[in-house]
């Protein structure tokens, strides 16, 4: 049995928007974006992922019902509906390691200094924050912000249900 906090996702395209909060969560998490249901079975079986789909075909294979792979058949159209029943379904913890992938390529972080952020972010991001991290694939730079602060208060809201 793995923990509940070292599952990984692939989510179906159908369901994309789960991508970026799972990963603002810091859950290891790829999107699908073929229509080939057997490939995306065939990369959660080798990798050990839960599949996040609103696929109703996908549930009925037996790899499915046989218990070799988890799926979680989504059943809103509504984003936060959406999330809020893949935490309520497997328990998730929204304080796992929040903001710690790249919300573009699902590569972890790695904390940068203000120094070496100085020519790669805004004057007025520069003068106003000292934390930051990097993305080492896409080299995309995060820091708290206000987009980071309103996703903060968007976790602390599935947080409570």
């Amino acid at each position: 049995m793995r923990f509940i906090n070292n599952l990984k996702f692939i989510v179906d395209n159908n369901v994309g928007k789960l991508v970026k909060w799972l990963r603002i969560m810091g859950y290891d998490t790829l999107f699908f974006s073929g229509s080939d249901d057997s490939g995306m079975i065939a990369i959660a079986l080798a990798e050990d992922r839960v599949i996040l789909t609103r696929d109703t075909q996908i549930v009925e294979r037996r790899v499915v019902t046989s218990g070799r792979l988890k799926v979680i058949l989504i059943q809103s159209d509504e984003p936060e509906l959406q999330m809020q029943q893949v935490i309520d379904s497997l328990n998730l913890d929204c304080q796992f390691k929040p903001f710690t992938l790249c919300l573009e390529c699902n590569q972890p972080l790695v904390e940068r200094s203000k120094q070496q952020v100085q020519d790669l972010v805004p004057a007025y991001v520069f003068q106003t924050q000292s934390q930051y991290m990097e993305c080492p694939a896409c080299h995309r730079i995060y820091w708290r912000g206000t987009h980071w602060q309103a996703m903060t208060k968007k976790l602390k809201k599935f947080m409570k249900g």
